[in-house]
């Protein structure tokens, strides 16, 4: 966000470097950033290349400029402070409010959105210390990401990697969009989002498809982790990749969507059906490569239907309350309705308690960076969202969705 005052940290961990794209892509969004590495940070990354990448002297020592006393007012003045790699020890030291580095004071003093971003090996980011450490700063309202999982230092892989750079800084953003009053209001909730579009087997080469980029259900997911909650993204076919800290559950067709959505739904608070399922699958798949003048006529593809996600997961939870369901219907209206007669009637069909419509037409939501909808709720509200980013309206959802919770 333009003009934000964001405090970088940088704890000492092979992962420092990456800090500096980090550093340099919330420069690049027009954040005013001050760096503050630790001392064992400055063994990976000296203060010169924070300063250059900066633009502004790097803060380092307690006692430096102690007349401008650094350990409170940086902490006080900042909008946000950023965590980028967050270690293990780093993470010890901020749970037991301990001060003895600039950068845990300025955790201290900060009155402003905490993110961590943890990197560390995968037996020191499973031990028991440092996940208890990880659930009492969550719950202290500071947004720890989770680890990626992927190669370590060495020949080590596995859970404990920094999330991709770009996902920080998308993260990052989340928070600084919400401004002051942002408040962790998912934290504690399992939440669980599919996204993109299948793919339905015809041979072993085609399939039968959509359009559907996975943009919105991605936005959906990241700005959940944002707001603290544990996300799980059941994805298909998407051309965005799934934002840091989600478990993701890759499938390719609708019935594996199925299999997964009706696995991970057990236990979960909220469950958004974002993905654009496919209604129809090729009834008889070929066994090989269909060619060309093969069959002596043109071919004709039987499609048998696919099962309704959205109303057997409504149907599964029966009288219970939870989870919270949220629908999506891509609409563009017919002869006869428009889009949000449509959509107050598939709300209705599926039984859901939060129904998201958009309308699909003239190329106006698939593969765009933006998006207009109209949450539209089982207790006859409806709530429109102007044409904006989608995680503007990833967020207004969310805020639906926490005021439906509560």
């Amino acid at each position: 966000m333009p003009g934000a005052r964001v405090v970088l940290g940088v704890a000492g961990g092979i992962a420092a470097y990456k800090a500096c794209e980090v550093l340099r892509g919330l420069t690049e969004s027009g954040c005013d950033v001050t760096v503050v590495p630790t001392p064992a940070a400055l063994r990976f990354v000296g203060a010169a290349t924070w300063s250059a990448l900066s633009g502004k002297p790097v803060a380092t020592e307690v006692w430096q400029d102690a007349h401008r006393v650094p350990h409170v007012r940086l902490g006080q003045d900042a909008d946000l402070v950023l965590v980028a790699p967050a270690t293990a020890d780093l993470m010890a030291r901020a749970a037991n409010g301990m001060a003895d580095d600039l950068l845990t004071n300025v955790l201290l003093t900060a009155r402003c959105p905490v993110v961590l971003a943890p990197a560390m090996h995968t037996e020191m980011w499973e031990h028991p210390a440092t996940q208890s450490n990880v659930a009492l700063l969550r719950q202290r309202g500071v947004l720890v990401l989770e680890p990626a999982s992927g190669r370590l230092t060495g020949a080590d892989s596995g859970p404990g990697r920094l999330p991709d750079p770009g996902q920080i800084v998308a993260a990052a953003q989340d928070v600084l969009r919400r401004g002051a009053g942002h408040r962790a209001d998912l934290a504690g909730r399992t939440v669980v989002v599919s996204a993109g579009g299948t793919q339905e087997t015809w041979d072993p080469v085609r399939y039968i498809g959509n359009r559907s980029s996975g943009r919105q259900g991605v936005e959906l997911a990241r700005t959940a982790v944002s707001r603290g909650a544990s996300v799980t993204l059941v994805a298909a076919h998407m051309d965005v990749a799934p934002p840091a800290g989600v478990t993701v559950v890759p499938v390719r067709t609708a019935e594996e969507m199925r299999s997964a959505m009706h696995a991970r739904t057990a236990g979960a608070d909220v469950v958004v059906m974002a993905a654009a399922v496919a209604d129809f699958r090729p009834a008889a798949p070929g066994e090989h490569k269909l060619k060309r003048g093969e069959s002596g006529a043109d071919p004709v593809l039987a499609l048998a239907e696919n099962a309704d996600i959205l109303r057997e997961l409504v149907e599964a939870r029966g009288a219970q309350e939870r989870p919270l369901i949220v629908g999506f219907a891509a609409e563009t209206g017919d002869a006869d309705r428009g889009v949000l007669a449509l959509g107050r009637e598939k709300l209705a069909r599926k039984g859901c308690d939060l129904l998201v419509v958009n309308d699909v037409s003239g190329d106006r939501v698939f593969g765009q960076s933006d998006n207009e909808v109209v949450i539209l709720s089982a207790s006859g509200r409806e709530t429109a969202v102007p044409r904006s980013a989608k995680a503007t309206v990833a967020d207004a959802v969310w805020d639906v969705v926490v005021e439906s919770l509560s």
